[in-house]
């Protein structure tokens, strides 16, 4: 016999986790008679995290029946085709991570089984005779010219299929979201919690004492409170696990700067002495920052070098940041679910801020529980959260893991990191003969992967057999009609910035 359904629900902070929250959760929950507040306060300010995002942002705000045209608008947004790492390898050398696949996957004539792109290119490596991964995605062609196709012609192949993201004002975000989740119901409450309140019996949170006075019972309680973590950790106590060990960077600095151009439609993170920085152009500034390493430089050196490489006039002075790398043991305690920064940190070398946040509301959504608060449900959250960093993790570590400079100590140090099993098992199968593994609850897909994998110079070093079998004088004229329908079609698209024009006319007709 099932409990009683929710009737309140409290979230603890605002910024892009807590209106993301709210927004979602006013949306999957319309309809029904739960009550939503949400608890922030306008003298505390929130970390702009996540400005740079990966495709799934676009499912979450069309979800909510938002268009690109009117986020674009509404965010100071600009497109994001992928990102750019320059100087990863090694000096010098640079490549982007699509949002895309490659090439076109090959007809077994035996069997009728598809081979791989990457088999084919594999094969022609092996044979002398190399061919560059990137020409043969329309989407790394678009992003290196500074052009983007909202709706390209009807590609002939994989490697013209692509998908999108957004830089985005973190701030004009949650202001976006704001204005839907109240205008769908959410109540919001500007105030500081003063003490978090937990019932004698059984722990749970019973309510929440603000600064105004006021008290505010519930029954699902929902921590966004970012770093502070203040339901989560400092009134339940539940503990931190530090991926440190495997990822050095702890400190992060970050300052705004004025605009020059939008035509370069990707992230750019560059590698540095002791860590990297990232450029985010946005339509009326540009976010930039340096994640480093303070067991490999000093405070005062990282802000020398953060401002040495940024060409435009800063709009501020760089703020700091402190985290340790690592995730919540638990996100999901009793009548508790932490979602966002105060469910665990990772460094946004790869996007994934946002992205944790929106998996954290759909794991939310999908095991919403009633007034009985069964604990597998909690468990099956957890776990999945779990699984989700870990994975996340060990895509970021293959970044470190797989460089080959040895100018500085941070690199000489980031090569000698343990490597997580499953990701020494993904690296090794990979390097055999090209094959992929795909976890539960992976974030990205092996497309990226073998960008990854390729942009570092990691090959296969055996040839599928199947791709052996191929006739030489169709796969080389499968390629030359790739490369031309991509180089006519980067040709005919309109540059980002007419793109972002042309947005800003639309708005909400869109």
């Amino acid at each position: 016999m099932s409990a009683a359904p929710l009737s309140s629900v409290v979230i603890v902070g605002g910024g892009t986790a807590g209106w993301m929250t709210a927004a979602a959760l006013a949306r999957h929950l319309s309809g029904t008679s739960v009550r939503i507040r949400l608890i922030e306060s306008s003298a505390i300010g929130t970390i702009g995290v996540g400005e740079a995002t990966i495709p799934t942002i676009r499912h979450f705000y069309r979800s909510l029946g938002l268009s690109d045209a009117e986020v674009i608008r509404d965010t100071a947004a600009t497109v994001k085709l992928g990102i750019g790492f320059v100087d990863w390898r090694e000096k010098g050398h640079d490549f982007i991570h699509p949002f895309a696949g490659y090439g076109q996957d090959f007809r077994n004539g035996f069997d009728g089984d598809d081979i791989g792109f990457h088999h084919v290119l594999n094969r022609l490596r092996a044979e002398g005779t190399p061919h560059d991964l990137e020409r043969y995605s329309l989407c790394v062609q678009l992003a290196r010219a500074g052009k983007f196709a909202f709706a390209p012609d009807p590609a002939p192949f994989n490697g013209a299929f692509y998908d999108w993201a957004l830089h985005l004002d973190a701030g004009l975000f949650a202001d976006l979201l704001r204005r839907h989740a109240e205008g769908a119901g959410v109540e919001r409450i500007d105030a500081k919690v003063e003490q978090v309140v937990l019932h004698p019996e059984t722990g749970f949170i019973d309510h929440l004492a603000l600064d105004t006075g006021e008290s505010v019972p519930g029954e699902l309680f929902i921590d966004c409170s970012g770093f502070s973590a203040l339901l989560i950790e400092k009134a339940l106590g539940v503990g931190y696990e530090s991926y440190a060990d495997r990822l050095f960077c702890d400190r992060a600095l970050a300052v705004q700067s004025e605009s020059r151009t939008i035509d370069t439609p990707y992230t750019k993170v560059t590698a540095r002495d002791a860590g990297w920085t990232w450029r985010i152009p946005l339509q009326h500034r540009t976010g930039n920052g340096f994640v480093y390493s303070s067991r490999h430089t000093d405070d005062e050196t990282a802000l020398r070098d953060l401002k040495a490489g940024i060409p435009d006039p800063l709009l501020f002075e760089p703020r700091p940041l402190r985290f340790t790398p690592g995730r919540r043991h638990r996100a999901w305690v009793k009548n508790c679910v932490a979602i966002g920064l105060s469910s665990g940190f990772l460094e946004p070398l790869e996007s994934t801020s946002i992205a944790l946040i929106q998996t954290g509301i759909e794991k939310l959504k999908q095991l919403f529980p009633d007034h009985g608060f069964n604990p597998i449900l909690a468990e099956e959250y957890n776990d999945m959260s779990q699984r989700e960093f870990e994975r996340v993790r060990d895509f970021l570590v293959l970044h470190y893991r797989s460089t080959r400079r040895t100018d500085t100590a941070f690199w000489r140090d980031c090569q000698a990191v343990a490597l997580p099993d499953t990701l020494r098992h993904k690296i090794e199968l990979y390097k055999a003969r090209g094959h992929f593994v795909r976890y539960r609850w992976e974030m990205f897909h092996p497309q990226s992967w073998l960008a990854i994998y390729d942009g570092f110079g990691i090959v296969p070093e055996g040839v599928d057999p199947a791709a052996q079998a191929l006739s030489r004088t169709d796969i080389d004229g499968a390629l030359s009609q790739m490369r031309d329908y991509i180089d006519r079609t980067v040709a005919r698209a309109p540059r980002h910035a007419d793109f972002i024009a042309w947005c800003l006319l639309q708005g909400k007709a869109a």
